[in-house]
């Protein structure tokens, strides 16, 4: 797709969206340039939402003002390392995205930003990349106490000293084996055995430290020691 057909296409997607989703948005950008992520190697940024709060009392469009942003480079960047990219998929999904991240400072939510963040630690997660290993916390609440991730579920429990673990999905009970390993968070991503999963399921067992330890942990910090392996479920 040529940047003349990017834009005038941004531009039909931006009035499908009803103007009441659009209050306080100052209007639609879109640059040629690609823009590299912040901080994950390799990763280019689709758009942003550029807000600005205003001195108020009171919230509302007339106090937060945003601008939205596409960046067409990265859009070709990406569709040149991705043989099924979908433009218009991408294109809908960016702005809409954005558009959330506006709606949301109105309302002075930050769950898509810690979305965000949860989306790029899991990516270097992927990477080899150093991370935060309990990132899955920002991740969407869903049935069962599992959190969403994009398209990857998590669910913590406390390690104890059995050799297996329980869990639930969709009504259903599933055990793994626990790999006797030390780790302070150990990572069993389940590869099979759970039929009707629409994504990635990891169950993340974490070493619930005593008073004193994590004082000591306090007095002397250390990065937690993460361990990650692959598991089967079976039925229970």
């Amino acid at each position: 797709m040529t940047f003349e057909e990017f834009e005038q296409r941004a531009w039909q997607e931006w009035e499908r969206i009803p103007a009441e989703y659009r209050a306080g948005v100052d209007g639609l950008r879109i640059e040629r340039v690609a823009l590299p992520h912040d901080s994950l190697h390799d990763v280019h940024t689709l758009g942003e939402c550029v807000t600005e709060s205003y001195p108020s009392e009171y919230g509302g469009p007339e106090t937060t003002r945003s601008v939205v942003v596409l960046y067409y480079g990265s859009f070709f960047r990406l569709s040149r390392h991705d043989t099924d990219f979908d433009w218009e998929v991408e294109l809908w999904e960016t702005l809409t995205h954005e558009l959330q991240h506006h709606l949301e400072s109105l309302a002075r939510d930050d769950s898509l930003v810690d979305m965000d963040y949860a989306a790029d630690e899991n990516y270097k997660r992927y990477q080899g990349e150093p991370f935060d290993p309990l990132f899955f916390r920002h991740g969407v609440p869903g049935a069962d106490a599992w959190l969403r991730v994009e398209d990857e579920f998590f669910l913590e429990l406390k390690r104890s000293a059995g050799a297996h673990a329980t869990f639930t999905w969709h009504g259903r009970s599933y055990q793994v084996a626990v790999p006797a390993v030390p780790a302070d968070v150990l990572i069993l991503s389940v590869v099979d055995g759970v039929p009707d999963a629409p994504g990635a399921l990891h169950v993340v067992l974490v070493e619930r430290a005593g008073w004193l330890s994590s004082l000591l942990r306090l007095l002397r910090p250390e990065a937690p020691h993460v361990v990650e392996r692959d598991v089967h479920a079976v039925a229970t």
